[in-house]
């Protein structure tokens, strides 16, 4: 499908739609809470793809749309609360992750995204491949406790724990190595 970008052919744009449609407008509306914003963040996805193609050539087309769906969601969700708006499931992420996040503009406190990046990937490397999917359905695609829930066959309360359980071990994983919560 990418070699449609790379050829120009217009055949790309329904394609993706087609394949990647479902995941994309999953992705944006738990961050969105909102349809019709969602289908928007989609529909720029598809737009800033054509125009990201060439010279970008993604290695995961899935990756590289979740990626651009997210950043455009995340950007509408901005928009729309500094309007008094929102919904979604991102409120209730982002309050799950406010303890290992520092939220100081100090610069001499400020973690190097990078190397904070490369420690949560070894972080999730380290996990069993089940608790990965769940910990990234909840804090990449934002996906609520009982989609990930009925998607694993779990009741939601034990989903909630084994959040929770990966919370603390990812927070006691960044202390270990010398980052400040």
């Amino acid at each position: 499908m990418v070699q449609l970008y790379w050829n120009r052919d217009e055949q790309a744009i329904p394609a993706t739609a087609q394949k990647y449609g479902n995941y994309c407008t999953s992705i944006a509306k738990n961050i969105l809470g909102n349809l019709e914003d969602a289908e928007e963040c989609v529909n720029d996805t598809y737009l800033n793809a054509w125009n990201s193609m060439p010279p970008h050539r993604p290695g995961v087309l899935s990756t590289f749309l979740g990626k651009i769906v997210r950043n455009l969601s995340f950007n509408r969700y901005k928009y729309n609360t500094a309007d008094k708006r929102g919904g979604g499931e991102l409120p209730l992420v982002l309050d799950e992750l406010s303890d290992l996040v520092s939220g100081k503009d100090d610069v001499e406190q400020e973690i190097d995204r990078k190397e904070l990046v490369n420690t949560i990937d070894a972080f999730l490397d380290s996990l069993s491949p089940e608790k990965r999917r769940i910990f990234i359905s909840r804090y990449w695609h934002t996906d609520s406790i009982s989609e990930i829930a009925l998607r694993h066959g779990m009741k939601a309360g034990a989903v909630s724990m084994t959040l929770n359980r990966l919370r603390l071990k990812l927070r006691n994983y960044l202390l270990e190595r010398g980052f400040e919560l």
